[in-house]
């Protein structure tokens, strides 16, 4: 990853992708409206990434900002609306291998899923039931995503 240079609400900062990554590490997604950036496999609104960055106020600078910056470091950047919402029949699972593709971010963590959405991932459920109330939410299902292929089947080791 590289380093960027930019201007956001008159003010002069300078983004290191690394930088990025190792801040937000712990930081628990808010809800994704329709853009987002992936930053250590978790998808996060472009405006939080940069208002934790940057200490603005994310009413100071537009979503077009954020994503352009996040873009030019190299992030993936996208919009919920444009997504793929087909399953591959080929795939086996359910929805075609869709709903595994949209969990493997999240290997390991407690997530919180809406439809094939997954609304949070975090550490621990207690992190996952702050969030959902702190921001209002509700789920359709709650639970850990497997570590492993031998952890998901129940494989006990040879």
């Amino acid at each position: 990853m590289s380093q960027v240079l930019a201007k956001i609400a008159q003010h002069e900062f300078a983004f290191d992708g690394q930088e990025i990554e190792r801040r937000l590490a712990n930081v628990v997604p808010d809800p994704i409206g329709e853009h987002f950036v992936v930053v250590g496999g978790r998808r996060f609104p472009p405006k939080q990434v940069i208002g934790l960055l940057t200490g603005l106020d994310r009413a100071d600078f537009n979503t077009h900002q954020a994503r352009r910056v996040l873009s030019r470091l190299g992030f993936t950047v996208g919009r919920r609306s444009r997504e793929s919402q087909g399953a591959s029949p080929n795939r086996p699972g359910p929805h075609g291998g869709r709903e595994a593709d949209l969990l493997r971010a999240f290997t390991g963590q407690w997530v919180a899923q809406r439809g094939l959405e997954v609304i949070v991932g975090a550490d621990t459920p207690e992190a996952v039931l702050q969030w959902l109330e702190r921001h209002n939410e509700s789920a359709d299902a709650m639970f850990r995503v497997p570590g492993d292929e031998a952890e998901a089947t129940g494989v006990a080791p040879a």
